[in-house]
């Protein structure tokens, strides 16, 4: 187990500001506009599988860029300078996408869009490795549960800013130029509150640790990192299974004739509940340890899941809506402290936070035959598709509940030891 600075030199908020940003930043992205957008670009028969494919594309980007700029960032002892020329190219391909819709039609103005998302994918991963090694690198141990929660309420404060807006623009009939633009501005001023608020002497901010940095191919030999990875693929495969299709499940299930506004009421329930239980529960597992906090919110997504499927009207989705959402933020609450103390060196926060991030990223290619067994199973019978995608989404929740169990409980014992 990893020793840890005697305190944390910046606030939780302070260095967990980007999340927010991020967070509004893929909301709004992944959820709002590319559903609609790639609508637009490709029609109705393909929606499903041209969405898949964007966030296969985008997978692959952030499959191979964490890990290798993590290792990078470790040599150099930096994290700020990747953050700062990740935000920029990020920008850059907002721009593109952008571009893309007001200017861009059919299958050409497809591949431009595609090429600006591969530039948001490259940015925004390239930032996130060596920003992701600042909890296990400035924060206690004992401190973690604390400052993932604050991490999960401003991620879900984020995500519920950005369905608010999608609405607001929505009603007042705005161009999707307009919230591409609201999206960057809102991505680069929490930023730079990060990045201003966040020590980056590569002397102090890097521990002075006595451990050599395991070798890459070692670290799935660590079994506490080795089960964190695989629980929160087994979650993250959960999310990528629904995620995408939320707008058209709102149209296609739920009957309603303006899918994307009713699709951001149903997201803003998601996430006022998140930000409810993320604070807590990251606080709760401080005292109780994290594995708890997980079977209530894995079980909790997996039963919302399942029950979507035979809710036969919007107004009662919108109460399991609010339930999956408590289970989400406490399980991100959680998410961050938990993989923070698998890490097995400080001298390699930031290559080993890059591979655990993997477990999130990865699982965006589910998204590809996901899309193909939405359309397959809608071609087949009325609203099959969904069955089998929402299903399989419960199964993976309930999966990484069980596997859960086998993160050795001295990864949280340790830390209660050190804070004594």
């Amino acid at each position: 187990m990893t020793s840890t600075p005697a305190r944390a030199p910046v606030s939780p908020w302070v260095l967990s500001a980007f999340w927010f940003g991020t967070a509004f930043h893929w909301l709004a992205l992944l959820l709002i506009l590319m559903p609609a957008n790639v609508l637009d670009f490709v029609g109705e028969a393909r929606k499903g599988s041209y969405v898949g494919l964007l966030t296969v594309i985008g997978a692959v980007m952030a499959l191979v860029i964490p890990p290798l700029v993590g290792a990078h960032s470790d040599r150099t002892g930096r994290r700020l300078p990747y953050l700062k020329l990740g935000v920029g190219v990020n920008l850059a391909g907002l721009g593109v996408m952008g571009l893309a819709v007001a200017l861009l039609d059919g299958m050409t103005g497809f591949w431009v869009y595609v090429l600006g998302f591969l530039l948001v994918q490259f940015g925004n991963n390239y930032a996130t490795a060596p920003y992701s090694a600042l909890i296990p690198q400035l924060v206690p141990v004992a401190q973690r549960g604390r400052y993932s929660g604050a991490m999960g309420m401003l991620q879900a404060a984020g995500q519920l800013l950005g369905a608010l807006s999608a609405f607001a623009l929505g009603q007042l009939q705005l161009p999707s130029i307009t919230l591409f633009v609201l999206t960057a501005v809102m991505l680069l001023v929490p930023a730079l509150v990060t990045m201003r608020g966040v020590p980056d002497d590569p002397v102090s901010a890097t521990p002075q640790a006595t451990q050599p940095a395991a070798h890459w191919t070692t670290l799935f030999a660590h079994r506490p990192f080795l089960w964190v990875f695989i629980t929160r693929a087994l979650f993250a495969l959960g999310q990528y299974s629904v995620q995408p299709f939320l707008q058209y499940y709102n149209g296609d299930v739920l009957g309603q004739k303006d899918p994307v506004t009713s699709n951001s009421i149903m997201l803003a329930c998601i996430i006022v509940a998140s930000i409810v239980s993320a604070l807590i529960g990251g606080r709760l597992s401080d005292r109780v340890g994290r594995k708890p906090v997980i079977y209530v919110a894995g079980t909790t997504m997996a039963g919302a899941a399942l029950l979507l499927l035979v809710v036969p009207s919007f107004a009662l989705a919108l109460p399991l809506a609010l339930l999956f959402g408590l289970g989400f933020g406490a399980f991100t609450s959680v998410d961050w402290a938990l993989g923070s103390d698998a890490m097995p060196s400080e001298r390699s926060f930031a290559r080993d936070m890059g591979i655990w991030h993997v477990a999130f990223v990865a699982p965006q290619f589910i998204g590809g035959p996901q899309g193909v067994l939405l359309d397959w199973g809608n071609a087949r019978a009325e609203n099959l598709g969904y069955t089998l995608v929402f299903g399989l989404a419960a199964a993976f929740f309930m999966l990484g509940v069980v596997l859960v169990r086998n993160v050795p409980e001295r990864v949280h014992g340790e830390g209660a030891r050190q804070a004594a």
